[in-house]
């Protein structure tokens, strides 16, 4: 079993509209919603996907009902810590071409004791787990060094601890030694404090971060696929999808579609390969909807462990 945390939630509203265009009134073509935040999406994906996942999360007010509601509808197994304040709606507006505009709310400030009963109910939960995941931005109340204590409380417990985040959070978890994180591009820049305008150079900071202790660094590039770097090389994959659709959660069912295989026995190139098709099907879907057998089958992606580290990352 996998267990995700996921500080500050979301409920997700989609919108598709034909252009969007600023200060003008939009009609929608279509809208849905979704249950939202990173390490949730992460939990979506893999129960959709045969691999149990427990999602942990604060909830709060009508949006935390209507959160708990639409986990109840997607089959997807959760623990809901009850706080005073209420979940946050983030909006997505989708163009036809893919582009997507968003607006997050900051989300609600959480008290001492519920930081406290957040992390005592991941506590409870990791007995019989082989991974726990730390994903997203933080909610008003919480330290930036909530990743770093996550990655500790994983390691006493047995397990094999995976961060997704960015900014002072993700580098306040670096000295904790997680087994794996999962920047992109512009997060790894922001993390060692340099440009990284080629793949050999993303693999040489990636391997500054294996030297300070982290296990596997996994990095999102865009259109330009996702590399795994681990001490004995470097794994990079890409798949191609015909139409764009939503990029919402993209990120997301790379890191589900990565520990799956992982939990599987994959090699790094194999997993990376599985979690590139998990994330390119899930561009394909609307909203922040997480692909199925089905979609991830009809991806096709190309991997190699030789990749060309002259590549120049554009965006």
């Amino acid at each position: 079993m996998i267990v995700t945390l996921t500080p500050n939630p979301s409920i997700d509203r989609t919108i598709s509209v034909d252009q969007l265009q600023h200060g003008e009134v939009h009609r929608a073509t279509d809208s849905r919603i979704d249950p939202g935040g990173k390490g949730i999406n992460v939990a979506r994906a893999l129960t959709a996907n045969g691999t149990a996942a427990l999602a942990v999360l604060p909830t709060g007010g009508p949006e935390g009902h209507l959160m708990t509601d639409l986990l109840d509808r997607a089959g997807t197994a959760y623990t809901a810590v009850p706080i005073s304040g209420t979940t946050r709606m983030n909006i997505a507006i989708i163009e036809p071409d893919g582009t997507t505009t968003k607006v997050n709310e900051p989300g609600p400030t959480l008290s001492p004791e519920e930081v406290e009963a957040l992390v005592g109910a991941v506590d409870a939960a990791l007995p019989g787990a082989q991974w726990l995941v730390g994903s997203g931005s933080l909610a008003p109340g919480l330290g930036d060094d909530i990743y770093a204590t996550l990655v500790a409380r994983g390691h006493a417990a047995g397990l094999l601890v995976a961060i997704d985040s960015s900014g002072a959070p993700l580098a306040a978890a670096m000295p904790a030694h997680p087994d794996l994180i999962k920047p992109n591009h512009e997060e790894l820049e922001e993390l060692v404090g340099r440009s990284l305008p080629t793949l050999g150079d993303v693999y040489a900071a990636a391997l500054d971060l294996i030297d300070g202790g982290v296990g596997t660094v996994v990095v999102s590039l865009g259109r330009h696929g996702a590399v795994a770097v681990t001490a004995d090389g470097i794994a990079h994959a890409s798949g191609h999808i015909d139409r764009p659709v939503s990029t919402v959660g993209a990120g997301d069912s790379l890191l589900a579609g990565y520990l799956h295989a992982v939990c599987r026995g994959a090699t790094p190139t194999e997993a990376l390969a599985n979690g590139v098709a998990w994330g390119s099907a899930a561009v394909s879907l609307p909203g922040s909807r997480m692909p199925t057998p089905e979609d991830v089958a009809a991806i096709p992606v190309t991997s190699t462990s030789d990749p060309d580290l002259a590549m120049v990352l554009t965006n």
